[in-house]
């Protein structure tokens, strides 16, 4: 085998997004437990899921950033900056973390709303091994990642019928045009209620193939 550095590695295989249901996500929850960290990464897996912001995004808030329904991000991807609601739901799940987090004494005020007990932010490889994990301990079988919870988010945003302009606005896309292919990639909802509406009838009958005579 060569060991020529300049040899191009072979691309690793991605696979399509699972797109989570609404029981899956709350195993997950679930799964993190009640202690500090856990109602942490509880809010922290809530806000991805219903907020659908990137893990970047996530973990550079600050608690000014946060103001009930809605959460401001002054450094989106490509530098700009939105804001976006999050549901009741997620909401009361960041409130409830903030409240833990004053726990954690002498927290700096530079610290970010998800940081360690020293306030120092959250490792995104700390994150990325997270779902994962909860996932084997709430037997959700499907491929679980931080950045798949934007894709349920998305995914459940379209299903609900929301106009893509204010899906595309969630996201943080610059275009709705980048939405529509974000959307059809991960969720082709005209491909799928295509082949529902086929029924046995539209077809020609299966013809069975008689049994030779001996």
């Amino acid at each position: 085998m060569s060991s020529d550095p300049r040899r191009r590695r072979r691309p690793r295989r991605r696979f399509p997004p699972e797109i989570l249901t609404h029981a899956e996500v709350l195993g997950l929850l679930e799964a993190c437990g009640d202690h500090l960290t856990g109602i942490r990464n509880r809010a922290l897996l809530a806000l991805l899921d219903r907020g659908g912001l990137r893990l970047g995004e996530a973990l550079q808030l600050r608690p000014k950033d946060l103001d009930g329904g809605a959460v401001r991000m002054l450094h989106g991807k490509g530098g700009s900056s939105r804001i976006v609601g999050i549901g009741p739901g997620a909401a009361a799940l960041v409130r409830a973390w903030l409240v833990a987090r004053g726990r954690w004494a002498h927290l700096p005020p530079s610290a970010p709303v998800f940081c360690t007990a020293w306030g120092r932010p959250l490792a995104q490889g700390y994150v990325r091994r997270l779902p994962p994990q909860l996932a084997r301990k709430a037997g959700v079988l499907k491929r679980v990642h931080a950045h798949g919870l934007r894709h349920t988010h998305a995914a459940q945003l379209r299903q609900e019928g929301l106009d893509i302009g204010i899906i595309s606005k969630q996201l943080g896309h610059r275009s709705i045009a980048t939405t529509a292919r974000y959307l059809n990639h991960i969720c082709p909802l005209a491909v799928v209620e295509a082949m529902r509406g086929r029924a046995w009838g539209t077809t020609a009958p299966l013809r069975t193939r008689r049994a030779p005579s001996r």
